[in-house]
């Protein structure tokens, strides 16, 4: 008998699985041919700890200390740019994101395609890092084995059944028995939910298209800072010696297999071109990813109000890769009853009861 079994393999699973399988057997079904397929393998990869909802901040700042033990983030920063256009929006994410005011001089220094003409405001820190994706996801499913967890890919959960002692869940050609069910979908949680005969929460998918361009003008851009637009309506953010600039879009959908809207992606590079000198010619590659939020936009972690044996671990939206550390060891403390070290407001803001 299995102790904890988890759907889906982006990093709440795998987050999930490092933690779980510390208090019992685990294995993790997947159902691609490799981990972190969809949201989790197209993330922007950022670790900003003050993006997000208070209950997200609070699981960001507990999640730093991991993220720098596993050695997966690099010096990056961040930097709002403005105009006389958005000053509204400016000041609400300077405030937000604790952001220093800088001259456009300084903004230039960093980046210098920067479009004086246009830009007449700047905010930045440097406490803002890249996150390598999938040397974090490749150091929870580690950890899930060593512990004696299985991952296997390839598992598209077809059946779930409610048993005596738990669930019968079927993905393939095999029939897993657990005790626990720990519902780490993604886009899919409220699917899950439903094949469990368990209420769905109310999940949205939303999708965020990316477009990877040449380095503008030929610069070297590996030390430029992320750039955001008030009211997050693009940002730009270097990769591997070119630039990814997404329009930062937020449309509903359903869970499928993501890709970027040819339209949607050509507005918001509009967007970014207005503030640089440097056109978009053309494009390298470009892609889309699913986050995906509760409709209070806070994350659910925890047992179901109405079956614990069912647990969720959902809603990470675009928060899943800075805050996993801390999200999945409140998932370990909540069903161990360990002491959890978050604030007694954030656990409560984060548990499934408060949808029931």
């Amino acid at each position: 008998m299995i102790d904890f079994l988890i759907i889906g393999g982006g990093v709440a699973g795998t987050s999930a699985a490092a933690r779980l399988s510390q208090l019992g057997k685990v294995v993790l079904l997947e159902g691609e041919d490799a981990l972190a397929y969809h949201t989790s393998g197209r993330s922007a990869a950022m670790f900003e700890e003050n993006y997000g909802k208070p209950s997200t901040i609070e699981l960001n700042k507990a999640s730093r200390r991991f993220h720098e033990d596993a050695g997966v983030l690099s010096p990056r920063g961040l930097m709002l740019i403005g105009t006389s256009d958005d000053t509204e929006a400016f000041d609400t994410d300077q405030h937000q994101m604790q952001l220093e005011t800088i001259s456009i001089e300084d903004a230039k220094a960093m980046v210098p395609i920067l479009n004086e003409g246009v830009v007449n405001r700047a905010a930045y820190h440097a406490s803002a890092w890249d996150i390598d994706t999938d040397k974090l996801i490749q150091t929870f499913a580690r950890m899930a084995r060593e512990n004696g967890g299985a991952i296997t890919t390839k598992s598209t959960v077809a059946a779930i059944t409610r048993t005596e002692h738990g669930w019968s869940v079927t993905a393939g050609d095999t029939t897993y028995e657990t005790r626990n069910l720990v519902n780490a979908a993604g886009a899919w949680v409220d699917h899950i939910a439903e094949l469990a005969g368990i209420a769905p929460l109310g999940f949205t998918p939303l999708r965020r298209s990316m477009a990877r361009i040449p380095a503008p003008g030929g610069h070297d851009v590996s030390t430029w800072p992320m750039l955001f637009g008030p009211g997050e309506r693009w940002y730009a953010k270097a990769d591997a010696g070119a630039l990814i600039v997404s329009p930062a879009e937020e449309d509903p959908t359903t869970p499928h297999d993501a890709y970027a809207d040819d339209m949607v992606l050509a507005e918001g590079l509009a967007r970014y071109e207005a503030h640089v000198t440097e056109p978009v010619n053309r494009l390298l590659s470009s892609w889309a990813g699913l986050r995906t939020f509760a409709s209070d936009r806070t994350l659910v972690i925890g047992p179901d109000a109405r079956d614990p044996s069912f647990i969720w671990c959902a809603g990470q939206g675009g928060y899943g890769m800075q805050s996993a550390p801390a999200a999945s060891q409140l998932l370990a403390d909540l069903i161990s009853g360990a002491a959890s070290t978050l604030p007694p407001e954030t656990i409560v803001a984060l548990s499934p009861h408060r949808f029931a």
